[in-house]
């Protein structure tokens, strides 16, 4: 399996080393999105409305990705996004994302839903942690889980306000997929097809999301359910409790799932310090605006009070620096670092970040911006957004799958 990560030279080869080894009904819990996925595909394709229009002649031999995020160094302006169910695509995966931004010098976001424990996270994986809290209906549960943060000595919570309930996600439905599994022919004979993996999960269990041992029963099928945790999410959550988050919480609160800017003044007045423009990776409300569109209203929203991230369809250092230059302090890496850790465990979540770095400090040499701070508007060019967009965003799903993005690139060198 070496020999195989190093030889993927973008996010796209690591995509496709997990299609291959993964069934697909894992693989496509990981890779979908809501209904016809168009906000998935939007979010991709809105990095390609953007065109860079590099300096010359600046001296960028000693150029640097280190920055300050959130009040503390890190290696590059990113952390790793909140995946819940890491781990039935490989085991520990995490704790592969958690040691591999550890080693980056980036934060790790910790899910719910997870399928490592806060405390184990913590234990095994030191660095910048960050935990991710859904709101759920049950509220004594729910500040359970927030105090086992504090006293992990988590950095930071991530509240995520954009779920409600679960999105509706029709290729689970097809694939017979839910958590728990529920076993049906059609998703046996998916299973048998990636022996390796099926004789894992045979041999030593399925995993389970830790931190949610003890919510609720699970769904009893799974075309019953949109997801299987949406069902225990409280969709009365509203500002007041948010507020009282906010009270309760002693250390950095940001909240997740953020597209308006109206929304995000009054989180600003409100006093949580960070906020990250998200649509979910396109897994909720189909139809819902691109991240990085929503990126530059919330930013006027908050008026420089508070540090804004942005994730969604990040899959190229190319896209973390058109992200930097349209105003955002960093971004989240949902899929991009997921494809790595649930293809190769350890090696494949450190390839993914290896690439992305990589590929963010080569731009930024050839863009003549030698730190992140000079990532600015000036570098950016607006393409024609009408037809390209309109005949990407119109196509099938299928067809959108073979992305024009998803194309090799040279091996790692220094640049």
């Amino acid at each position: 399996m070496t020999h195989r990560v190093a030889a993927c030279y973008s996010i796209a080869d690591l995509r496709e080393l997990a299609r291959r080894r993964l069934p697909r009904a894992v693989f496509d819990f990981y890779d979908g999105g809501a209904e016809d996925e168009r906000t998935l595909a939007g979010n991709s394709l809105a990095f390609e409305r953007w065109h860079l229009a590099p300096r010359v002649l600046v001296d960028v031999a000693g150029a640097s990705t280190g920055c300050n995020l959130l009040g503390a160094p890190a290696g590059m302006p990113a952390a790793i996004a909140p995946t819940g169910a890491a781990g039935f695509g490989c085991r520990g995966a995490d704790l592969a994302l958690a040691r591999a931004a550890a080693k980056m010098g980036i934060a790790y976001t910790l899910s719910s839903s997870a399928t490592t424990s806060i405390e184990t996270i913590a234990e095994k994986a030191p660095g910048r942690l960050w935990f991710q809290a859904y709101v759920l209906r049950n509220q004594d549960f729910f500040w359970q889980l927030i105090e086992r943060a504090r006293r992990a000595e988590y950095e930071a919570l991530v509240i995520t306000v954009d779920l409600p309930v679960g999105g509706k996600r029709e290729r689970d439905f097809r694939n017979h997929f839910s958590i728990p599994f529920r076993f049906t022919p059609r998703n046996m004979l998916d299973f048998a097809s990636r022996p390796r993996w099926a004789i894992d999960m045979l041999l030593r269990g399925m995993p389970v999301m830790e931190n949610l041992r003890g919510l609720e029963a699970a769904a009893t099928n799974a075309t019953a359910i949109a997801s299987s945790v949406g069902r225990s999410y409280d969709p009365s959550f509203d500002w007041a409790r948010l507020a009282e988050v906010r009270e309760r919480w002693p250390r950095k609160l940001i909240v997740k799932g953020v597209s308006r800017g109206d929304d995000a003044r009054r989180l600003a007045m409100m006093g949580v310090d960070a906020i990250v423009v998200s649509n979910h990776g396109g897994r909720q409300l189909d139809g819902a605006i691109p991240s990085l569109l929503a990126l530059p209203e919330v930013l006027q929203g908050v008026a420089g009070r508070l540090p804004v991230l942005v994730d969604g369809g990040v899959r190229r250092g190319a896209d973390i620096a058109k992200a930097l230059a349209l105003g955002a302090q960093g971004v989240l890496l949902g899929r991009a670092t997921l494809f790595g850790a649930v293809a190769a465990g350890d090696a494949g979540a450190q390839r993914a970040l290896d690439i992305l770095h990589d590929e963010l400090l080569r731009t930024m040499r050839l863009c003549g911006a030698p730190t992140v701070t000079q990532l600015s508007g000036d570098l950016l060019r607006p393409s024609d957004p009408n037809a390209s967009w309109s005949a990407y965003a119109a196509a099938p799903p299928a067809a959108r799958s073979a992305s024009p993005r998803a194309h090799r690139t040279p091996d790692l060198v220094n640049p």
